[in-house]
């Protein structure tokens, strides 16, 4: 495990948030509401692809929490495309059957990378407050699949760390490479970056949902691949139709009522539709397509409470600050 290499991380983003001279002033609204949320490490805003603010720790490594899982099923897609992978509708059986308990529940031949990709597995969560047991167990791939089914495949959304998890076993079985080497290779060449540091198993599968570490700059970098429909400098990254698949909400949260397609989410701001990845404490990525706005937030985890409402803080400062300030072309505030 990488605690020690997340602990340097953490240091790293613990710097003073310092906005840059050469900011448009148009998004000078932005520094008054950073200001006000001590926990805010970084902010970065590009349209059509040009950076016009950021602030604070933007090329350092952070954690980017659960928003990895944005990161990994973007990866499905590019082993999809590679003929790695079946597709959408393939059967994990096909690859982790060798993982089913002794004597598995037949519903687990029928879950699908879909089912894992939307949180729709059926089986029993491993994030929230079965997080801890799950990450404590010998082997997280069988643990994950020994779970029981609280729901069918393809049923309700039932957000869980496991699924991905259970993504990256069938990446690395699949292709005979890593997950991490997959990502660097897939997404960091093309797109000009390289993960930092990332949480594995004890089988060494690296953790499919948490615990990776990427600068705010690079994540940017991966939400322009998808603002740009799949392209990064002329090269063809993800094919159009995954994205499409990626920002199409087949399912809702429970806990916010936002949609969610392939590891992203789905809302209103401002009368824009916002696609966006959420890590834990504030790590997000969104996307505006229709204003060409591609937005990175990353924040420190050290003292985030759940339910101080700083999430929903953090979607304040982009639909009443940044969404307006690109639509309007004149100062917010």
């Amino acid at each position: 495990m990488l605690r020690f290499a997340f602990a340097a991380v953490a240091a790293l983003t613990l710097l003073p948030l310092v906005a840059h001279a050469e900011n448009d002033p148009r998004y000078g609204g932005i520094d008054s509401r950073a200001g006000e949320l001590r926990n805010l490490r970084a902010v970065l805003v590009a349209r059509d692809g040009k950076v016009l603010y950021e602030r604070g720790a933007v090329d350092a490594p952070a954690n980017i929490k659960s928003a990895s899982k944005t990161i990994v099923t973007a990866l499905v897609g590019v082993a999809v495309d590679k003929g790695v992978l079946q597709g959408k509708d393939q059967k994990i059986a096909s690859v982790l059957a060798a993982s089913f308990p002794k004597e598995p529940d037949p519903r687990l031949n029928d879950i699908t990378l879909e089912d894992l990709m939307t949180m729709r597995a059926g089986l029993e969560r491993t994030s929230g407050a079965n997080y801890g047991s799950w990450i404590s167990s010998r082997n997280w791939v069988q643990n994950a699949l020994a779970r029981p089914f609280v729901d069918e495949p393809g049923g309700r959304m039932l957000y869980s760390t496991g699924n991905t998890h259970l993504l990256s076993a069938v990446l690395t079985r699949a292709s005979g490479k890593s997950t991490l080497a997959l990502a660097n290779e897939w997404l960091g060449q093309p797109l000009g970056f390289r993960i930092a540091s990332w949480d594995r198993d004890k089988q060494g599968i690296y953790l499919g949902g948490n615990n990776m570490a990427i600068s705010p700059r690079s994540l940017l970098k991966f939400g322009e691949m998808f603002r740009n429909r799949g392209m990064a400098d002329g090269v063809r990254v993800l094919p159009e139709a995954w994205i499409d698949a990626s920002w199409t909400p087949v399912t809702q949260s429970f806990f916010t009522g936002h949609g969610y397609g392939y590891g992203w989410f789905a809302t209103d701001m401002a009368g824009h539709r916002v696609n966006y990845a959420w890590g834990h404490g504030g790590q997000m990525l969104y996307v505006v397509p229709t204003l060409g706005l591609s937005v990175v937030m990353t924040s420190d985890t050290g003292n985030y409470q759940r339910g101080s409402g700083y999430v929903d803080k953090l979607h304040a400062i982009l639909g009443e600050v940044i969404i307006p300030a690109a639509m309007e072309g004149q100062s917010p505030g």
